[in-house]
């Protein structure tokens, strides 16, 4: 008998193959800068009254549960507000994150997004619709619909998506490539954008996003305030841009309204920003931005490592 430890594993997934950043050739940004940083404001709508699904948004008491959606509700009424303020102060170029319903609902923040040219990820309808518990069919109507959404508001459909409430199936990266979509946030698995493999084979980037430095968890369930969560962001950018083996990588910075969108934070966030921008070597870029730039430079490249690991 031969025991399974006596023999090779199977690769891990065929989505993403293992390949040690310190083993690839770097992308090289725009202007020879050494980091590139992309902003992603949540931009969201939780629902007073959701719908039954595979998952309860709401977990803390039966619904209606009036302190968890008032608490978001603030973030479209006044943290959205406060926080674009600190942006603009900065001249932030932003990839919002959005529950596309928030264009019917909220016609001001949409405004203001549009008069900022800001890129718009997919984030599902609402946050409080998971994509989790959808067969595929389901999904791919369910991704369609977003997009029908966006181009009544914009001509456009989406570029990438970052799962609704960061949820998805095994198919999800393959039924996005298959809408024209080039990147996919979920993935946090790196601090350079990579190639993820699609049975059609069509271009998906994996483009990370952040939940090590979210600032809604750090700053509803953790010990962590304003001052702290700003030192936080600060040792990250510092790592990142000062060590000359970490050229190519890229930073993300999600903010969600309802948390630093909050009176005490606001200026905390202001200097993040403002240690950021006193280097002129940073690349502050959107999620289409990056991965189009990455998909011209680097991707194919990757690609050809990533094919042969997986064929090893």
């Amino acid at each position: 008998m031969t025991w399974d430890h006596e023999r090779p594993f199977a690769p891990i997934h065929d989505r993403l193959p293992y390949d040690a950043i310190v083993d690839r050739p770097a992308p090289l940004w725009p202007g020879g800068a050494r980091l590139a940083v992309w902003v992603v404001p949540n931009i969201e709508h939780y629902e007073y009254l959701p719908p039954d699904q595979a998952v309860d948004p709401y977990p803390r008491t039966p619904h209606p549960d009036v302190r968890k959606y008032s608490y978001h509700d603030y973030g479209n009424r006044v943290g959205f507000w406060r926080m674009l303020e600190v942006l603009d102060h900065h001249g932030i170029p932003c990839t919002t994150s959005l529950n596309v319903a928030v264009l019917d609902h909220y016609p001001e923040i949409g405004q203001a997004m549009a008069e900022r040219g800001w890129d718009h990820m997919s984030h599902g309808l609402y946050n409080t619709r998971y994509l989790t518990g959808l067969d595929e069919p389901a999904e791919r109507a369910f991704l369609e619909e977003c997009n029908s959404v966006l181009r009544r508001h914009t001509s456009r459909n989406f570029s990438g998506m970052l799962g609704p409430n960061i949820t998805g199936n095994a198919w999800t990266p393959d039924l996005m490539a298959e809408l024209g979509m080039t990147f996919h946030a979920d993935w946090v698995h790196d601090e350079r954008p990579a190639p993820l493999i699609t049975r059609s084979g069509q271009p998906l980037v994996a483009l990370p996003y952040t939940y090590a430095l979210n600032d809604a968890p750090l700053l509803m369930r953790s010990c962590v305030e304003g001052p702290g969560y700003a030192e936080y962001l600060i040792a990250q950018f510092d790592e990142l841009y000062d060590h000359q083996e970490n050229t190519g990588r890229m930073m993300c910075l999600s903010l969600h309204p309802f948390t630093i969108g909050q009176p005490h934070r606001a200026r905390h966030l202001d200097r993040v920003f403002a240690h950021m921008r006193a280097r002129d070597d940073v690349w502050f870029a959107t999620g289409s931005e990056i991965a189009e730039h990455y998909y011209r430079t680097a991707y194919q490249q990757d690609l050809k490592r990533a094919t042969q690991a997986v064929c090893a």
